[in-house]
């Protein structure tokens, strides 16, 4: 009986799996050893305001006032705060709105946020507002009905064109970012955003960085 046999793997074959392992998982070196610098960050309940809707709520001319920068470039928190209300009146107090100010107005909620609201919200990419809630948004001067535009904003990673090609993914992809540490956790469906100005950063809601216990985390990856 004759006993079939493969041949001997070369070494070059053998680095070659190994690369598309690695690759797989990380991503692929840039040719110029690039490695971004991940950031995670947990973006807390917010609201993003057209002008138009911000003089109502503060006034004729009013405009947005830095109280500090974000980690994107040109963005930040600003000192204005607002009231919004949902259904049979519930209320969240100092809602921060972050700016620049935008073509439509958003409030951006977590899931526990929502239920103390009395809102059903779904989750949306931001800017994604067609056929959401709305709630009343009351500023010092005004307030207006906001019809639609209350979201969850889903978790999404922020990259621009390098790092996108540093893991191998394009706009729309979705990834994988496992945090390990007390509670170690896998959250999948990470929405690729590409922009050429950005930098690498994931963003998560406060629910989501609880649930990992992110501030004490050991590690971080984000995975294909």
């Amino acid at each position: 009986m004759s006993v079939a046999t493969r041949p001997p793997v070369d070494r070059a074959s053998v680095e070659r799996i190994v690369r598309e392992i690695v690759y797989s998982k990380f991503g692929r070196p840039a040719p110029d050893g690039y490695r971004p610098r991940l950031v995670v960050n947990i973006s807390a309940r917010h609201m993003h305001i057209t002008p138009e809707h911000m003089e109502v709520l503060f006034g004729p001319g009013a405009k947005l006032t830095p109280m500090k920068p974000l980690y994107q470039e040109g963005e930040f928190a600003s000192n204005q705060t607002v009231t919004i209300i949902g259904p049979r009146q519930r209320m969240i107090n100092n809602l921060r709105i972050l700016g620049p100010e935008r073509k439509a107005s958003q409030v951006e909620l977590a899931f526990t946020d929502a239920i103390a609201l009395g809102i059903d919200v779904p989750v949306r990419a931001s800017g994604d507002i067609d056929g959401t809630p709305g709630c009343i948004v009351m500023g010092p001067k005004g307030w207006f009905e906001l019809k639609q535009g209350v979201i969850r904003a889903e978790r999404h990673v922020h990259m621009s064109d390098r790092d996108a090609a540093y893991y191998g993914v394009r706009q729309g992809e979705r990834m994988k970012l496992r945090v390990v540490g007390t509670c170690t956790t896998t959250l999948e469906d990470l929405l690729v955003r590409v922009n050429p100005a950005w930098k690498l950063e994931v963003h998560l809601d406060t629910d989501e960085g609880n649930a990992c216990d992110l501030t004490r985390a050991r590690s971080i990856e984000l995975l294909r």
